[in-house]
C-alpha cells in the first residue's frame, strides 16, 4: 500500500473512530444516573428505604430503573441497569451492566414503568452472573424484601432468601417477588464503557482497560455513601444508653440549738471596792 493510499484510509478511519468514541456511552451515561436518581430516592424516605443491616451486609445490588412492561398481559418485565458487586476490602466495584428479563410479578393497572432493586444477601449466583446470566428463583432464591430503615426478616421465605427484592412506581416502593425473571450481563454495554473484550470479572475485580465516564463512577461513589451511612446507623442503634451517674442526697443542714448555760460551782465572790481617802 502506497503512502498515499494508507493516508487516505487512515483519514477515512479516524472519523469512524471518533464517532464510536463519541458515541459509546451516552445511553450507559443516563442508566447509570437514572439508578443513582432511585437509589437517592429511596433511600431519603426511612420508611420505606432498604433496611440498613441489609444494605450494610450485602454483597451485591442492582438497580433496573424504568422497567416496562414486556407485554400486554399480566407478564415480565424488560429493563437495563447496573450491578455493583463489593469487593474484599468493604468497599463497591465499579457498576457493570445487565438486563432484566420475564418475572411475571403484575404491575399495577395503568402502571407500565417501574423501578427494581435487589440486593443479594450471599455471594451464591454472583458466579452464574459473571459467567452470562441466572434466573431468580430457580439459581437463588428471592424474597420480597423488608420495609424500612430498621426492618429484619419476619417470614421463613424472608429469612431463607439470598437475594431480596423490591419494586418501585408511581412513588410507592414496596417489596415484591421476581420469580422467574432472568438477569443477565450486557456484554455490549460494557464494553463500550470499559473497553472491548473486557469481561465481567474484569470490570468488578477493577482490572477494566479503561476508566467509566464521571456518570459512571458517581454511582459507585453514591452506593459507597449510602452504605456508609447505613453502617453508622447501625452502630448508633447498637451503642449502649448512656448510663447515669447516681448523685448522693446532700444531708439537709440542721441549725444548731443554743446551749443553756451550765451552773458554775464555786463562783467566785466580788467585794466591793473601798474608797480611798
Amino acid at each position: 500500500m502506497s503512502y498515499r493510499t494508507r493516508i487516505a484510509a487512515l483519514s477515512l478511519a479516524l472519523p469512524l473512530a471518533f464517532a464510536a468514541a463519541a458515541h459509546a456511552g451516552p445511553r450507559e451515561d443516563a442508566q447509570a444516573e437514572n439508578a443513582m436518581r432511585v437509589l437517592s430516592e429511596i433511600q431519603a424516605i426511612p420508611e420505606s428505604a432498604i433496611p440498613d443491616k441489609l444494605l450494610d451486609e450485602a454483597k451485591a445490588i442492582v438497580i433496573v430503573p424504568d422497567t416496562i412492561k414486556a407485554g400486554l398481559v399480566l407478564g415480565g418485565r424488560r429493563g437495563r441497569g447496573v450491578l455493583s458487586v463489593r469487593n474484599a476490602d468493604g468497599g463497591w466495584s465499579n457498576p457493570g451492566f445487565v438486563t432484566l428479563t420475564g418475572g411475571s410479578i403484575g404491575f399495577q393497572v395503568g402502571v407500565q414503568s417501574a423501578d427494581v432493586v435487589l440486593v443479594f444477601r450471599s455471594e451464591r449466583g454472583l458466579d452464574s452472573i459473571v459467567n452470562g446470566k441466572f434466573t431468580l428463583g430457580a439459581d437463588a432464591g428471592v424474597a420480597a424484601g423488608p420495609m424500612g430503615r430498621n426492618a429484619s426478616a419476619s417470614t421463613d421465605g424472608q429469612m431463607k432468601a439470598e437475594i431480596w427484592s423490591w419494586s418501585r412506581a408511581r412513588g410507592l416502593f414496596a417489596g415484591v417477588a421476581l420469580d422467574g425473571a432472568v438477569l443477565s450481563m450486557d456484554d455490549k454495554a460494557n464494553e463500550a464503557v470499559y473497553g472491548q473484550d473486557t469481561t465481567p470479572r474484569m470490570i468488578f475485580e477493577d482490572r477494566a482497560q479503561q476508566e467509566p465516564s464521571p456518570a459512571i463512577a458517581g454511582f459507585r461513589t453514591r452506593l459507597a455513601e449510602a452504605s456508609a451511612a447505613a453502617r453508622a446507623a447501625r452502630q448508633d442503634d447498637d451503642a449502649p444508653p448512656a448510663t447515669a451517674v447516681p448523685v448522693e442526697p446532700v444531708p439537709a443542714q440542721v441549725d444548731a440549738q443554743p446551749q443553756p448555760f451550765e451552773a458554775v460551782e464555786n463562783p467566785a465572790k466580788v467585794e466591793a471596792l473601798t474608797a480611798t481617802p
